[in-house]
């Protein structure tokens, strides 16, 4: 096990756990400690009496009839379910202190996104469950349709968490009414997006009568703060990226420091200069753009495939405007959009039954029945309905599967659980909702999934943790520089050596490639 956890958690996870070792680490499991016995006379795993689940607000909560899920589960395996569930956005910072607290305090199972779970695997943390993986029903099954995705998550060809879904992303949508209204047609070269955003902001795309009143497309900042930091704005990064990544022999390098990045970045001051993109673009939230869109301002909107889909075309239609979005399949230049890494579901190294806890909480997510069911819709009778009535304004008929209320949000529909029905990894041929996913969000997905490719998960290192985060805020500080003040390249990359973005830079991408060779 690599030393250093002391250093990065303090980097990671902020201060909570800058004082203290993982409890845990280096020492053995539950089950290996206390010689707990995994099987039956008869063979079988031992079922164990309670299983807990740290886990964010991706899962119901209370608010929204957590009780009755975690109801519904017990029925189903005759395990008692308990769950913890911190505020969804102080869920890392919790984290972070139950690991630093020690194992008698670590839950058996834990859902994390792609960074904490390098970072906890690497250090010890969490149970492999490779074997188990292969030897699995499920992997036996023939139905896993997502095995790039699961490999995606592999740590030095090992597993230490299973995702339940695909991670993921962006497609850029665009109004088809401007489109006719400009006599375009679907772009599908640099070229072609380029005379689009054109015709958007200087012709009468919205159709009021005057040239020049609206702008092409928004976006919430330049350069995301978190991978995959381009999915925003893909037209115009293309193959460019801003962080670290592999070359064709599988050496880590810093795609910022290289020419094409550099390129990107005129490209995309150019459309910034012309008006093409919001000036407002460099402190826009997300809510800011969905809003901007609402209101025809603006035509062209790249954001979550799937879900949103519907999302966006609905409020449109409430705002009275034609509610028809294009999902652009990506341009030639763009070749396929990123998908990020899922969330994954991991078993904690003081789980004492860890074969049985995957087999019977993570495995059974992806069963293709009841258990697959309640985790994508949530239970009958409180999250969905197949009885014929009213809900929300929208009238359905006896055998019709449909969201209720939302118990939360009300005068909104349920539409989904934890996972997702559109980015299933597994063949679902039963799935009983399948049918109430709106075409919209059904047709983005599916365009998205035939187009995407996976982002990289890098690594966790001493030097990635201790720097990255002020490199990510230096870089984006650059291309705000470069796009909107029009700070030439060598000035702004003299000023990013200036203020150490070069050697931190060298210094992870040393770490990462010193790393990869002594994991050979």
């Amino acid at each position: 096990m690599r030393k250093g956890w002391k250093q990065t958690a303090a980097a990671a996870l902020a201060a909570v756990m800058a004082a203290s070792l993982l409890g845990g680490c280096g020492q053995k499991s539950g089950t290996e400690s206390e010689k707990v016995e995994k099987y039956t006379a008869d063979g079988e795993l031992v079922k164990p009496e309670k299983i807990t689940v740290m886990t964010n607000g991706t899962v119901f909560t209370k608010r929204n009839g957590r009780d009755a899920l975690e109801k519904r589960w017990e029925e189903l395996t005759g395990i008692d379910l308990e769950f913890i569930q911190p505020d969804h956005s102080a869920y890392y910072d919790v984290v972070g202190q139950t690991f630093a607290s020690g194992e008698k305090n670590w839950p058996d199972v834990i859902l994390l996104s792609s960074t904490y779970y390098n970072g906890y695997a690497e250090e010890g943390a969490l149970w492999d469950m490779t074997d188990t993986f292969e030897n699995s029903d499920l992997k036996k099954s023939g139905r896993i349709t997502g095995e790039d995705v699961i490999d995606g998550m592999r740590i030095n060809g090992k597993l230490y968490g299973l995702p339940v879904n695909r991670g993921g992303g962006c497609i850029t949508y665009v109004k088809k009414k401007w489109l006719d209204n400009c006599g375009l047609d679907v772009p599908t070269t640099y070229d072609e997006y380029l005379n689009m955003l054109k015709a958007f902001t200087e012709g009468d795309p919205d159709g009021n009568g005057v040239n020049g009143d609206t702008y092409a497309l928004s976006a919430a900042g330049f350069m995301g703060e978190e991978a995959p930091y381009t999915n925003y704005l893909p037209e115009f990064y293309q193959d460019a990226y801003p962080s670290f990544t592999k070359d064709e022999n599988g050496r880590w390098y810093d795609g910022f420091m290289e020419q094409n990045f550099k390129d990107a970045l005129l490209r995309l001051r150019d459309a910034y200069v012309k008006g093409y993109i919001d000036k407002e673009t460099l402190t826009n939230g997300t809510s800011d753009v969905r809003n901007k869109f609402y209101e025809d301002r603006s035509g062209v909107f790249t954001y979550w495939a799937g879900t949103w889909a519907e999302n966006l075309r609905s409020n449109l239609a409430k705002n009275g405007l034609d509610d028809e979005l294009i999902p652009l399949p990506p341009i030639k230049e763009l070749g396929n959009y990123t998908e990020r890494t899922p969330a994954v579901w991991c078993i904690t190294n003081s789980c004492k039954y860890p074969e049985a806890v995957y087999k019977y909480f993570i495995e059974s997510m992806m069963d293709g029945g009841d258990m697959q069911t309640l985790w994508t819709y949530g239970v009958e009778g409180v999250h969905w309905s197949t009885k014929a009535e009213t809900v929300c304004g929208n009238t359905y008929e006896e055998g019709q599967f449909h969201g209720l209320e939302s118990l939360d949000k009300p005068g909104t529909q349920y539409t989904k659980g934890l996972m997702d029905p559109t980015l299933s990894i597994v063949k679902w041929d039963s799935d009983p909702g399948i049918d109430s996913v709106a075409p919209a969000a059904k047709t983005s997905q599916e365009i998205f999934n035939e187009n995407c490719k996976q982002a990289l998960m890098v690594p966790s290192t001493t030097e990635m943790a201790t720097y990255n985060g002020d490199l990510t805020t230096l870089k984006r500080s650059i291309v705000a520089d470069v796009v909107v003040q029009g700070m030439s390249i060598d000035e702004a990359y003299q000023r990013f050596e200036k203020e150490h973005g070069v050697k931190w830079s060298n210094m992870i991408v040393d770490s990462l490639n010193h790393l990869a060779a002594t994991e050979q």
